[in-house]
């Protein structure tokens, strides 16, 4: 996602949380999904005995790829804090039966999809803009290999190609840099 794709989405999930027009526990989950970068299942099955306020990051004892940590970021622990925790439900993103967890996050998804004017945008690819914003920061691929929990180098590798907006940008600025310096500026 772009800035602006980034920005249309946060606006369309805050008046959705105003208004209460979707679940408190989508859009908590999908803020989750954009702020780590975890697999959705992860999102969707993580227990609030995971949460490690201390250390800012959620414990999985099971992944796709085994135990895992997935790092939070501030904004990341203040949607937490700001989350309700239902009696006798363990999970964090809380389903319609009691003590279950959220099971579909789709159909919400397209809806808030389309109030933001975003086509073809798929859960997934939130996973996918955070390995570019990674990538686009300088950040290596092992390290965005091990904040994704991928077990194989080659995983993260494709993901490398999502940082052409970055390198576009700072292609551009050292353009507009050097044309400077040969205008005499």
């Amino acid at each position: 996602l772009s800035k602006d794709e980034f920005s249309r989405l946060a606006a369309v999930l805050n008046e959705a949380k105003a208004t209460r027009t979707e679940p408190p526990s989508v859009i908590t989950a999908i803020r989750l999904l954009i702020l780590t970068g975890a697999r959705l299942n992860e999102i969707l099955t993580a227990k609030w005995d995971y949460v490690d306020y201390e250390h800012s990051c959620l414990r999985l004892s099971d992944s796709k790829t085994g135990a895992k940590v997935i790092y939070l970021p501030p904004l990341a622990i203040e949607v937490l804090r700001d989350t309700e925790k239902l009696a006798g439900n363990p999970h964090i993103i809380t389903g319609r039966k009691k003590g279950s967890h959220l099971v579909n996050l789709h159909k919400a998804w397209h809806r808030i999809l389309k109030l933001a004017e975003l086509d073809d945008v798929r859960l997934h690819d939130l996973r996918h803009s955070f390995a570019s914003i990674a990538a686009g920061q300088g950040i290596s691929l092992t390290m965005i290999g091990a904040l994704l929990g991928h077990s194989q180098p080659q995983t993260t590798a494709r993901y490398a190609h999502l940082a052409s907006d970055p390198l576009k940008e700072a292609s551009l600025a050292i353009g507009n840099q050097i044309s400077e310096a040969m205008d005499g500026k």
